[in-house]
């Protein structure tokens, strides 16, 4: 009997310790695993961000590129993309829940998700709510995930819900460790982010 309380108890200490990664995670690559689950603490607790930088949309109807900004605060964000996007500037704001999309010459949309919104009104299927934790270096926890770390254990790559996303640079702001150039494969939308300034910020938990 004691034995068999030794095997269970062994069993249950193994699944906690790959439960680290989360359920949902492959983990593979060159990094150091507890210096993920590390990294990954700190980039999940960040939940403000003010960005600056261009985005590049290659797509069956629209390409070219822009500039971006994107406020965050904790579940509000306030995307804006303006330049030669095909269809103008456009400003996304909202929460979960309650979206409005603004496009110049067009007008003002709603709908209770940006993904419905982006897909009618700019025909981009972009998992805008995948892109919050993706910005950061982070799988999303609402579904499977494969991951590439490289040697500094940051994301070097990572694929989820049909999307690939590599990480090419990062750069240190504020103690964070932060995506500098990000590209994003869909099966109809490739989308280039290069960042030019961050400005990470906690807020709360």
């Amino acid at each position: 009997m004691f034995l068999r309380h030794i095997i269970v108890f062994s069993f249950i200490a193994l699944l906690a310790g790959c439960a680290g990664f989360g359920a949902r995670e492959s983990v593979e690559g060159h990094g150091d695993p507890a210096s993920w689950r590390e990294h990954k603490q700190q980039m999940t607790a960040l939940d403000g961000w003010q960005i600056d930088g261009k985005i590049g949309i290659r797509a069956p109807k629209d390409s070219g590129s822009g500039t971006l900004f994107w406020l965050q605060r904790q579940d509000y964000y306030d995307i804006r993309l303006s330049g030669p996007l095909g269809r103008g500037a456009a400003r996304l704001t909202g929460r979960p829940g309650d979206v409005s999309l603004e496009v110049a010459n067009q007008g003002r949309y709603s709908a209770a998700s940006p993904e419905t919104l982006l897909e009618e009104q700019m025909g981009w299927k972009l998992p805008v709510s995948n892109l919050a934790w993706w910005v950061r270096g982070l799988p999303a926890p609402s579904s499977k995930s494969r991951l590439t770390l490289d040697a500094d254990s940051r994301l070097a790559s990572l694929e989820q819900d049909g999307w690939q996303v590599q990480y090419s640079a990062y750069t240190q702001q504020n103690g964070y460790w932060l995506p500098e150039r990000i590209k994003l494969h869909g099966a109809n939308l490739d989308v280039t982010l290069v960042i030019k300034a961050w400005q990470p910020r906690k807020l709360g938990q």
